[in-house]
């Protein structure tokens, strides 16, 4: 059986950097170094920062002192200033191509148009961008494009950074029937986009597909569904423990690919499990 990895594929430039940073501050500080929400989206990282001296914080008010991190996915603008009014450091680790999305957000907003983020609602990110525009922006992703979104003069719309280009010309399609004027701006991540890119290439060549990362985090389970909406069949695990044996019976080649949160020593952990036993 033969076994091919998707390049690229793990830790993108954002989530190095929100882990160089959390880091370097658990290994400075002589107090307690905090993440708001777990820093990215991938609990074996997670714990493993935990055992450094970085722990998640899940209420904001019960910091009183020490060191809190912005995670890459960035937040509500509120929250920022609270933050920065408190006797306490604060680095902030947002993901520059989330930083982007903000700016972009908030210029169509001074602009005069209706902002539109495109995306899932639920999400850190998307709620930190809608922060931008004073909590105006409409949301809207594929269960939402049958809805009646109403008519607008202006629209302005950017994107989820994880956001799959192919969901995002879906959004902007609909958009089109709702305004006279539409502006868009993408800001889906480079590095998203190339992986999404690179895995759906592989889909087309293998008999199965393995997905590496999170359950939790937003783009590795969108790699996941492009590739069973391709027509592959698709597994998405965290660990080489996810693994089934009976998966590989009868397959003769297998893709792997991972999300930008996903680190490199759990991709390769999975790859060689798939090499060694089955």
């Amino acid at each position: 059986m033969k076994v091919y990895l998707v390049k690229p594929a793990g830790f993108c430039f954002g989530v190095k950097r929100a882990i160089r940073l959390a880091c370097e501050a658990a290994e400075k500080k002589n107090h307690k170094v905090y993440t708001m929400g777990p820093l990215i989206h991938n609990p074996q990282v997670v714990e493993d920062l935990k055992k450094k001296g970085v722990h998640v914080l899940k209420n904001l008010n019960t910091l009183k002192k020490g060191t809190i991190i912005v995670r890459s996915h960035g937040v509500h603008p509120r929250i920022l200033k609270q933050l920065k009014d408190r006797p306490i450091e604060v680095i902030d680790a947002t993901c520059p191509f989330v930083r982007k999305a903000q700016k972009k957000a908030k210029l169509l907003y001074d602009q005069g148009y209706q902002v539109v983020v495109a995306g899932e609602a639920d999400h850190p990110e998307v709620q930190g961008i809608v922060g931008y525009v004073n909590d105006s922006a409409l949301v809207i992703n594929r269960n939402r494009l049958k809805s009646n979104l109403g008519k607008f003069k202006k629209l302005g719309v950017v994107a989820q950074t994880t956001l799959s280009i192919d969901a995002f010309k879906q959004v902007i399609g609909k958009l089109v029937e709702n305004t006279e004027e539409l502006k868009v701006c993408n800001t889906i991540c480079h590095a998203t986009a190339r992986i999404q890119k690179a895995t759906l290439r592989l889909a087309g060549h293998v008999d199965m597909m393995i997905v590496v990362g999170g359950h939790n985090s937003a783009n590795t389970s969108r790699l996941a569904k492009l590739c069973k909406n391709y027509g592959t069949p698709t597994h998405h695990v965290e660990t080489e423990r996810g693994l089934r044996s009976f998966w590989f019976r009868n397959v003769r080649s297998v893709g792997v690919t991972a999300g930008t949160s996903t680190p490199d020593w759990l991709i390769k952990q999975v790859v060689g499990r798939i090499k060694n036993r089955f």
